[in-house]
């Protein structure tokens, strides 16, 4: 990997997940990132937290944030939005009810994590220490770009016409 397409900061957080009683009749439970937490706690991955009549929530475990460079324009837009959030992906696995793919602060990887079928993911408030982090990064990292519209070459109309084959030679 080229150092330009290394992250510059990783951010650990925790993720909680919300098991609610479904109604289904084709499944029992659904899974929900409900909440990240700044930091990892000291709790297992899939400790229970909460009972509250058929919601249960539980410690999914831990992931890092990763910051890069070129993605300040995205997590300055994510910021500016009024209300910053973080992208949370879960797909389902073989041993736990969820397995947690990723956490991103870049709206557009968000996005693109949801054009798999088999993801799962929610938009969830960044919590305020994660959101300091990240204001810090891009008012170091953030390198404003100017728009500049290409402007196409003129076709050539000779260049479209039709030719006899005795031509081309």
């Amino acid at each position: 990997m080229s150092p330009a397409s290394m992250p510059l900061v990783r951010i650990p957080v925790g993720v909680v997940v919300a098991r609610r009683k479904a109604a289904s009749q084709w499944i029992d439970f659904t899974w929900t990132p409900v909440a990240v937490l700044d930091g990892v706690p000291e709790a297992k991955a899939w400790q229970v937290l909460h009972e509250d009549g058929d919601t249960t929530t539980f410690y999914a475990g831990s992931a890092e944030i990763e910051l890069y460079r070129s993605e300040t324009p995205y997590y300055q837009e994510n910021l500016a939005s009024g209300g910053a959030s973080l992208w949370v992906v879960t797909t389902g696995a073989d041993d736990d009810p969820l397995r947690l793919v990723a956490v991103t602060a870049d709206p557009a990887e968000g996005e693109s994590f949801a054009e798999t079928a088999a993801n799962q993911v929610e938009q969830l408030p960044m919590p305020p220490q994660v959101e300091s982090i990240v204001a810090s990064f891009i008012a170091e990292h953030h390198v404003e770009r100017d728009f500049v519209k290409r402007k196409r070459d003129r076709a050539e109309p000779e260049a479209l016409a039709r030719r006899n084959p005795e031509q081309r030679k």
